[in-house]
């Protein structure tokens, strides 16, 4: 199975950035959608970034775009998340998915991370 493992969240001040990371362990990871979902307390897991197989199509929520920028890297079996002017609004758990379809519907994905907390100061 495909094993994710995310790291990099922190707390910072708004205005600040953070990059996330999560590494597969699969050895198929290129052939996977990936992407990047957030769960703040009392919330349900909502849809932040996806990305493509290749790494050349990328998707944003609404209230992440132009902030978040996600990447991956095939030769390391990882994606990542950057994340600039963090809002307080940002707090939340972050974690990947990996799966078939390119799409923000979290029931498409089939493996999760156990995530990452960030946590912004307004």
């Amino acid at each position: 199975q495909v094993q994710l493992v995310e790291s990099g969240g922190g707390l910072v001040q708004a205005g600040a950035s953070l990059r996330l990371s999560c590494v597969a362990s699969e050895g198929t990871f290129s052939n996977y959608i990936m992407a990047w979902f957030r769960q703040a307390p009392g919330k349900e897991r909502e849809f932040v970034a996806v990305v493509s197989r290749s790494g050349s199509m990328t998707s944003y929520a609404e209230s992440v775009k132009g902030r978040f920028t996600i990447s991956r890297d095939k030769v390391k079996s990882m994606v990542f998340m950057q994340m600039n002017s963090l809002k307080f609004e940002d707090t939340a758990v972050y974690y990947c998915a990996a799966g078939d379809s390119y799409t923000m519907d979290l029931i498409r994905y089939d493996f999760w991370g156990q995530g990452t907390q960030v946590t912004v100061s307004s």
